[in-house]
């Protein structure tokens, strides 16, 4: 007897749950409700709900197993600890994620020595730090006139707010002196703010962090036409007559696999699997894996003197926690990097015995920079060597150009500058992270005005040449980003679910408009 868990077929075939996947499950309930919804995630249900973020585990020994289980094949490996960030030479993931084993670099590339995936319900969202500050000058994508309105529908999804932090201790006085190292001369959507965070308080002050679920919503759990499978892996989109016609899944728990029709897919998985899944499917455009770009990162910490801690603390082991604050330096086209500064209850960085850390008085800079754009920076697939999940093998090719490292370099110079305007450094240098390390790899599924061989997919997310086809994740955003890609990613997949729910209503109406057709032909006849 077959241990098939799995429905024959369904209007729309989701692969990934993730904050993009989770934005088409949640559209889709909303806009057509009457359609049947699978969602297909390769990793276990590490949470509740499912796709929530391992943050609000509040047991440590839970959060821990939690973020074990969404390492697939690397759990087990040694995790960057926290306070702390994997440094240059050393190739270790954070706590939930897992590294490439092979193929992240290549003779006289850069690579990607720690680009990193989670295999999980929730996907990254599970894990992140819930940053969604808005893209700005060159960040933006010019050819989406409703950009500003997607952006506002991701925000609601994702549920972010700016006053989650509201009154924490010190964060005035570390957005005081950043503002006046930084505002003059900035129109005021680029000024020093707080930053924008998918994050809501419970009724008794603990914070909650957004996750998948917050995305997916009561419209999506309460929807009886939808349904989540964990431990699926999709091995292939199925293509009949040149349209997305379903998914072939692998029963993770049984090894059997399974063919399911659907009449639309979406591919909502990271920027490096997602064009895995289409290169084994045989759906290989031009663009497809290129104009791969991370975000350069560099760190810095600095200490506030003279200042007292108030309030019993809820410690955080050297994380955000209730009592921190985060400020946003925006991205402009003149500095083309993002800065995402984060107060600390503890120190990166060992200190005196003697010389006890305030908690929020140790402030952790870091500032992502745009990458410069290039075709041959590229994640490659080699049909020859399986991975652990028996797909074709992942091969990163990547190079920092020179006005890479000029960008970085002033980066470097102002990071410093930052860290003496807030207090009194902790180092006498900033260290650049090695690549990957940001984990906000974007472009490898790009979105183009037009199909002119640049680009994967169209401004609704669609597959060129392949309809009903859509792609989902940081890897459709076009252009080079510094500040996190999630907000823009569940923007544009806001933008393809509304593309889908309105084909599925012309679809639902045209049929209830032959129904009423046959209706009235048998009544005539009689």
């Amino acid at each position: 007897m077959s241990s098939n868990r799995y429905p024959a077929a369904v209007d729309v075939a989701i692969v990934g749950s993730g904050p993009t996947a989770s934005a088409y499950a949640r559209i889709l309930s909303e806009r057509a409700p009457e359609a049947t919804l699978a969602m297909f995630e390769v990793g276990p249900t590490v949470s509740s709900p499912p796709g929530s973020h391992v943050k609000n585990i509040e047991d440590q020994e839970r959060r821990m197993l939690a973020q074990r289980a969404s390492e697939g094949p690397g759990a087990g490996a040694e995790t960057v600890s926290s306070p702390g960030a994997v440094k240059s030479g050393e190739r270790r993931a954070r706590p939930g994620t897992y590294l490439l084993q092979d193929g992240y670099a290549f003779p006289g590339e850069d690579g990607m020595p720690v680009a990193a995936m989670s295999s999980n319900v929730g996907g990254m969202a599970a894990h992140w730090t819930a940053a969604c500050p808005r893209p700005g000058g060159k960040e933006r994508i010019g050819f989406l006139p409703d950009l500003e309105q997607l952006l506002q529908e991701a925000g609601r999804l994702l549920g972010v707010t700016a006053t989650a932090f509201e009154g924490a201790p010190f964060s005035g006085l570390v957005h005081d002196r950043l503002s006046a190292a930084v505002d003059d001369g900035r129109q005021p959507e680029f000024r020093v703010q707080p930053m924008p965070l998918a994050v809501h308080r419970r009724g008794d002050g603990r914070l909650v962090w957004s996750g998948s679920d917050v995305v997916m919503g009561e419209a999506t759990r309460e929807n009886p036409r939808f349904e989540l499978f964990d431990e699926s892996l999709v091995r292939r989109v199925l293509v009949d007559g040149g349209r997305a016609a379903g998914v072939e899944v692998e029963d993770r728990r049984t090894g059997e696999t399974h063919r399911i029709a659907a009449r639309y897919v979406v591919v909502g998985g990271d920027a490096l699997r997602t064009p895995q899944l289409l290169w084994a499917s045989g759906i290989r455009p031009d663009a497809l894996g290129r104009y791969l770009n991370d975000q350069a990162q560099v760190v810095f910490a600095s200490r506030l003197r003279g200042v007292t801690s108030g309030e019993p603390q809820h410690g955080a082991g050297g994380a955000l926690s209730e009592q921190s604050g985060v400020t946003w330096v925006p991205y402009t086209d003149d500095k083309p990097f993002h800065g995402q500064i984060m107060q600390l209850d503890a120190s990166p960085i060992p200190l005196a015995d003697d010389d006890p850390v305030v908690p929020g008085s140790i402030v952790g800079l870091g500032l992502f920079c745009a990458k410069d754009l290039q075709r041959e920076d590229r994640v490659a697939f080699d049909d020859d060597t399986l991975d652990s999940y028996g797909m074709p093998a992942l091969r990163i090719h990547y190079r920092l150009t020179d006005k890479d490292r000029d960008v970085l370099d002033r980066a470097k110079r102002e990071i410093i500058r930052l860290g003496k305007a807030v207090g009194e450094p902790l180092d006498e240098r900033p260290f650049v992270l090695p690549p990957g390390a940001s984990l906000h790899y974007q472009g490898t599924t790009r979105m183009g005005e037009c199909d002119d061989g640049t680009s994967v997919c169209s401004p609704d997310s669609q597959v060129w040449d392949v309809p009903g086809l859509f792609v989902a994740g940081n890897g459709v955003i076009p252009t080079a980003t510094a500040c996190n890609p999630t907000l823009t990613a569940v923007a544009l997949a806001v933008r393809g679910a509304g593309r889908i729910a309105e084909e599925l209503g012309g679809a639902s109406q045209l049929a209830g408009a032959l129904l009423m057709s046959n209706s009235d032909n048998k009544m005539t006849k009689q």
